[in-house]
């Protein structure tokens, strides 16, 4: 029992850990809900999404919001990734991009709700730079923030790659980032795969023409474009009904026409609907460590930072024509699925070929392996043991290279080689022993051709993605195999 814990019988207590009720009632087995991975503790597993019905406005001005912190943003975004994307959907957005702060822990279940709700993705992150103080409890945390959205999952990759050595360099909760680190962790032109914004009042620009006027922020805005590229930086202007706001706003417009560079308009959103506010102001004053009454000199004074439609920008935009317009068009310049980020392979070392004396294609590797294994299974080409064997290898082979797989077949049969030689048990099964190729390569240990077993249920043009082959490996010495995995690819 902890300190705040409400007092609770030893009878209930035991009832409950003894899966009993109180009475003498059995508890229910199953809660409604509950995965069963755990019990008797019994956790839920977050069921598949499933797209409510819903009204959609139509808007007559195009608008994608490009500054966007879901709750994954921890205790500074209220709203889950599926709320935001549901009411970007309502409220017709071109694009929606989530933003959080130093990481992409919410896109997966962002990119599942959208794909259902027919709403384009885009995906960047809130890079916190030069962050020096790491002590809880601050009412407003230290620490730059720059805004990077991937134009593409080459961009995505970069920025990924950026976010996870800024991760390992820190602590949990306090990444290490500087821009000088950025510079050494990005590969030549890969800043061409981002777009920059200058993001919010903690962003470089607007904090330093805040706090130190217009020659600061054109010295910083200029240190984005001499880092970034002109055609990459774009500054960003927001409007929660601060007083200040619209000066910025105006400072900010002047600084990117000296500097050359294209505005957008966002609105720097950190719930869903206006409703959502007093959860965010919640959340502050968690995060922060103090009540709302003590928190109050801090937060926002009205319901601003939630979603919007593209009329209601154009509304609150109308002094900077085209800024809501160019949002759209840079939103839907960076969207993109989220399945194509899917990492390739990397490439099979594959044996010189000793005819030719050159280094054998992947494909032209595997099908060296199965000519030489498909001999030793089903006998020669010209006097085959199993009727149809050669006919279905060659198939197979044909399909496996018009889909671009040799090089997965290749990293398996490997894999299964290497605990062949070093005699350790295992064994490939599932949908993988339909395969022909699979069982001569020793992957399996069925025959697919005696047996009849449709190939196509294993691999088909239709299927997306490769084919899923499944390698049980006995446990007491499967970390070799992970070992070696590690080393060679």
């Amino acid at each position: 029992m902890g300190w705040n814990s409400p007092p609770v019988p030893w009878r209930d207590l035991e009832s409950v850990l003894s899966d009993r009720a109180r009475g003498g009632r059995p508890v229910e087995e199953r809660p409604e809900g509950a995965d069963g991975g755990d019990s008797p503790a019994w956790s839920n597993k977050r069921s598949e999404y499933e797209a409510p019905a819903m009204v959609r406005r139509r808007s007559s001005t195009r608008y994608a919001e490009l500054h966007c912190h879901s709750s994954f943003s921890f205790l500074d975004g209220a709203s889950h990734p599926e709320a935001l994307a549901e009411e970007a959907a309502r409220l017709d957005l071109e694009a929606l991009a989530i933003t959080d702060h130093d990481g992409f822990y919410g896109v997966v279940r962002f990119a599942e709700a959208a794909r259902e709700v027919g709403l384009p993705t885009a995906f960047g992150a809130e890079l916190t730079i030069d962050k020096l103080d790491i002590t809880p409890g601050q009412a407003d945390p230290d620490g730059t923030h720059l805004l990077v959205l991937a134009r593409d999952p080459a961009g995505y990759a970069a920025l990924a790659r950026v976010i996870s050595e800024a991760q390992l360099g820190g602590e949990k909760g306090a990444p290490r980032c500087s821009m000088g680190q950025i510079d050494q962790w990005l590969k030549p032109g890969e800043s061409d795969h981002w777009a920059v914004l200058t993001g919010c009042r903690k962003g470089a620009v607007p904090r330093a023409l805040e706090r130190e006027g217009p020659a600061a922020g054109e010295r910083a805005l200029n240190g984005l474009i001499d880092r970034f590229g002109r055609h990459n930086v774009f500054v960003e202007l927001w409007d929660h009904g601060s007083p200040i706001d619209s000066v910025r706003n105006d400072a900010l417009v002047d600084l990117a026409v000296r500097g050359g560079v294209e505005v957008v308009a966002t609105n720097n959103v950190h719930y869903a609907t206006p409703a959502d506010r007093k959860l965010a102001s919640a959340l502050a004053a968690v995060r922060s460590r103090r009540s709302l009454d003590e928190l109050e000199g801090w937060l926002p004074a009205a319901a601003s930072a939630h979603l919007r439609s593209g009329d209601e920008q154009a509304r609150r935009f109308g002094r900077y024509p085209g800024v809501v317009e160019r949002a759209a068009e840079l939103g839907l310049a960076c969207a993109f699925d989220l399945s194509l980020v899917a990492p390739n392979l990397p490439p099979f070392p594959c044996p010189t070929d000793p005819a030719t004396g050159e280094v054998m294609s992947e494909m032209g590797y595997l099908r060296h392996l199965v000519e030489r294994a498909g001999v030793a299974r089903y006998g020669p080409r010209d006097s085959e043991w199993v009727p149809g064997a050669w006919t279905q290898l060659d198939h197979e082979l044909d399909l496996i290279e018009n889909l671009g797989f040799p090089g997965y077949f290749l990293v398996v049969w490997d894999i299964v080689d290497f605990c062949q030689r070093n005699d350790i048990l295992c064994q490939g099964r599932g949908s993988a022993a339909n395969s022909a190729v699979c069982y001569v390569l020793g992957i399996t240990k069925a025959d697919a051709v005696s047996l009849g077993l449709l190939f196509e249920r294993f691999l088909a043009p239709e299927r997306d993605g490769p084919p899923d082959i499944d390698l049980d490996i006995e446990s007491d010495r499967r970390e070799e195999a992970i070992q070696y995995v590690y080393e060679r690819h």
